[in-house]
């Protein structure tokens, strides 16, 4: 069990890292034109084409789902993926992008509170500490300063949190019934029919044909920075607590930073790296193992 344990933290990880690189992606997309919520209907679309025809070659079985599960699909696409993506999009249009960076991530302190309500997990004085130290190192990550914010921002932002931080909850629940690639599958099945009405189809796809550029981003974006990421962080839910996951997630900005630096040449200062150390050091918190007292 511990060694599927150490396995699982390293699939978040690994999640976090396909997450942490969007930008590589997506910078491209948006620079040719593609709205963000087109551009996460895209990403969103190529999951759900991939994953289906994947699963029609291999094993049928899996896309089979018994009705009465269909709010848990409903809430993972509806909440964690279309009212989170909206609700992020929405409070960059209206703040700073380091203040919505710093809103999306209050998302563990929601797991933390519901995990503990709905699984019965534990809030420990190690995961709070942990917590701590990553939204600090967040904080530093993104360069976030003090300054005015709307009512309607801050709203919008802690939505953006609680969307996000809904799928470690719907995703624990689906886990008890189904297979990573089930879940995964009809989670961007509804996110698919949930974004439609907002992504002017025409439009994007006259975007797409005429820039070779958004077509190759898109799939990477799809594949790398959407696929692969949601299968590892699924997969890691099973034998990780909801609120260890989201705190190791916090390992995105970082990766995001670092991509940042590597590719896009973005300049590296002190509080960056400092925020970084941070990060790291919540990740080795959460993996230290607690000895419990045998009485």
């Amino acid at each position: 069990m511990e060694r599927k344990n150490h396995l699982a933290v390293l699939q978040i990880l690994v999640a976090a890292c396909g997450w942490g690189i969007i930008g590589v992606f997506s910078r491209p997309m948006a620079a040719s034109g593609l709205s963000s919520v087109q551009i996460t209907f895209i990403r969103s679309l190529i999951v759900v084409v991939g994953m289906g025809l994947f699963l029609l070659i291999t094993d049928r079985s899996l896309l089979k789902i018994n009705l009465k599960d269909l709010w848990i699909f409903l809430g993972n696409g509806l909440v964690s993926i279309v009212f989170f993506n909206i609700c992020y999009f929405t409070t960059i249009q209206h703040a700073t992008l380091a203040a919505a960076s710093m809103l999306l991530y209050t998302a563990p302190c929601f797991v933390l509170l519901m995990s503990a309500a709905f699984f019965h997990e534990r809030i420990t004085v190690q995961k709070i500490a942990a917590l701590v130290l990553a939204f600090v190192g967040c904080g530093l990550v993104s360069g976030f300063t003090a300054g005015d914010i709307t009512v309607f921002a801050l709203m919008t932002g802690i939505g953006s949190g609680a969307g996000y931080a809904a799928y470690s909850i719907f995703g624990k629940i689906a886990l008890k019934k189904y297979k990573t690639f089930t879940i995964i599958f009809y989670t961007f099945v509804v996110a698919v029919i949930g974004l439609f009405p907002f992504v002017s189809p025409i439009e994007m796809a006259q975007t797409m044909s005429h820039s070779r550029s958004a077509l190759i981003n898109g799939l990477g974006l799809g594949l790398v920075s959407t696929f692969m990421p949601y299968i590892f962080y699924t997969a890691g839910l099973k034998y990780v607590d909801a609120g260890k996951a989201s705190v190791l997630a916090f390992a995105e900005p970082m990766v995001a930073t670092i991509a940042g630096i590597l590719i896009f040449k973005e300049a590296l200062k002190v509080k960056n790296m400092l925020g970084i150390a941070l990060i790291f050091l919540a990740i080795v918190l959460l993996n230290i193992p607690i000895k419990k007292n045998v009485k």
